[in-house]
């Protein structure tokens, strides 16, 4: 038997579909028992894929049992309740369902003519979202693969409407010889920026840093005075305490110097979604362009970003593509509005998402991660943690009284393997970050989250 009608047998009996299904609800069942991050013999046992490429085709029934068997046991728990790192999020099960409906589809998204459905739920999606975060109607959507690619496009556009406004065509002329554009960002920027300033050749050096108060949020009293050839990025959301900057104020200045303004808001964003907490968003439709996830605070599958746009001119421009082969559409081309020409057709999830979810079931659930963080917050207080961060959104951020101590409680933890978090530096000392974004962690899992961690600090002594 050939190889294609092997794999013509295959589709047709679907017996390793219905193997993978097994394996797959056999890992939903285990999810909340399983350790949160692999111990080291999972981790070891990793090895058995340390082999040479056969000449001959494999079974694939056997490929799918090694996957489960040796794979799955070394996953990240990040569809249950104790896992707090990277901002991660979760997964909602109709989006799950749905991913697995699609991936079968094998969607070719950059445009209409290889996707109708995903061009038609990319439409659908990009209304709900300007709707949900408040923006203005002319603001166009892109979807990426997270928000380190949905800044890369925002600041592109930037780039390209800023040299627009000096006379300059960076698309015909190139960077060599430009005038200057003068980025304005302060100290608590997120790295993927820093990368992304780097990868656009603008160069860490040329960053104009704004000082950021004991809160990481932009100090407005440091703010320098823009033009036309500023470009400003602020972050909704800072990864380590929390705290979004004053976009009401701040954007309300550069609107009036003519400066372009990116909001990188991974994860925060979302907060505009909460009823008690879309305070914390006031001021964004000011801004010209946006960064944001949906597989964090929203816990669709990944990978799911989107880049928002209110000058729809310079985010085309700058990311256009050309070729005899490609055959744009009356309806929406996708490939316009991202980098990649062939992407996966990730609105599917998010549409899928969000209509399960409507305003009220993301209003809940996005509030509940600031209860839940809350909650958390005050546990490790009383057992004798210092919290670093007032707790707005999600994220909490602890210490222990020297670097020594909390870095051994960290690593106690982190082996523990019953919940995971992640360390960081917050104003020259050590720290723990903890960040609530999944649907599944409950009021239990944070109890038992302080349990662990008073554990932790007790075996200190």
């Amino acid at each position: 038997m050939s190889i294609q009608q092997q794999m013509r047998t295959e589709l047709s009996k679907k017996k390793i579909f219905d193997q993978a299904r097994s394996f797959a609800y056999e890992y939903i069942d285990g999810i909340e028992h399983m350790d949160v991050f692999p111990s080291k013999e999972n981790i070891e046992r990793l090895k058995t894929f340390d082999e040479p490429l056969s000449d001959k085709s494999s079974s694939a029934e056997e490929i799918i049992d090694q996957l489960h068997e040796f794979g799955s046991k070394a996953t990240i728990a990040q569809l249950g309740g104790r896992y707090f790192g990277f901002v991660n999020g979760g997964a909602v099960p109709v989006a799950l369902g749905v991913k697995w409906l699609s991936d079968v589809w094998d969607q070719c998204g950059g445009l209409y003519l290889t996707s109708p459905i995903n061009s038609k739920l990319e439409q659908v999606c990009e209304q709900w979202l300007k709707t949900v975060f408040n923006l203005p109607m002319e603001t166009v959507a892109g979807f990426v693969s997270g928000t380190s690619m949905a800044n890369l496009s925002g600041l592109v556009a930037a780039r390209f409407r800023l040299f627009k406004n000096l006379g300059w065509d960076i698309n015909v002329k190139g960077i060599n010889g430009a005038p200057e554009i003068k980025i304005f960002a302060h100290e608590q920027v997120h790295a993927s920026i820093k990368k992304t300033l780097a990868m656009l050749g603008f160069g860490i050096e040329n960053i104009h840093w704004i000082p950021s108060d004991t809160h990481g949020k932009l100090r407005l009293d440091r703010l320098p005075e823009l033009d036309h050839r500023s470009l400003l990025i602020l972050q909704a959301g800072n990864v380590n305490t929390g705290s979004f900057d004053d976009f009401d104020a701040i954007c309300s200045q550069a609107n009036k110097a003519g400066a372009w303004v990116h909001i990188d808001g991974a994860f925060g964003l979302w907060a505009a979604a909460s009823k008690s907490l879309s305070y914390l968003t006031k001021g964004i439709e000011k801004a010209s362009s946006w960064a944001v996830d949906g597989h964090k605070t929203l816990n669709t599958p990944y990978d799911s970003g989107i880049i928002l746009c209110k000058d729809a001119e310079a985010l085309i421009s700058a990311l256009q593509a050309s070729g005899e082969y490609i055959t744009y559409s009356e309806q929406r081309d996708p490939l316009l509005y991202t980098p990649e020409l062939s992407k996966r057709s990730r609105a599917i999830e998010l549409w899928a998402t969000m209509k399960y979810l409507g305003k009220e079931g993301m209003n809940t659930m996005i509030t509940e991660f600031h209860t839940r963080a809350k909650q958390l917050a005050e546990g490790l207080s009383e057992s004798g943690f210092i919290i670093l961060n007032e707790v707005v959104f999600n994220q909490v951020l602890i210490a222990c009284e020297n670097d020594q101590q909390t870095n051994f409680v960290l690593n106690t933890i982190q082996s523990s393997s019953q919940c995971w978090c992640g360390g960081s530096n917050w104003q020259g000392k050590s720290a723990i970050r903890i960040s609530i974004c999944s649907w599944m962690t409950t009021k239990e899992d944070i109890n038992k989250t302080i349990s662990i961690f008073t554990e932790a600090k007790n075996s200190l002594y």
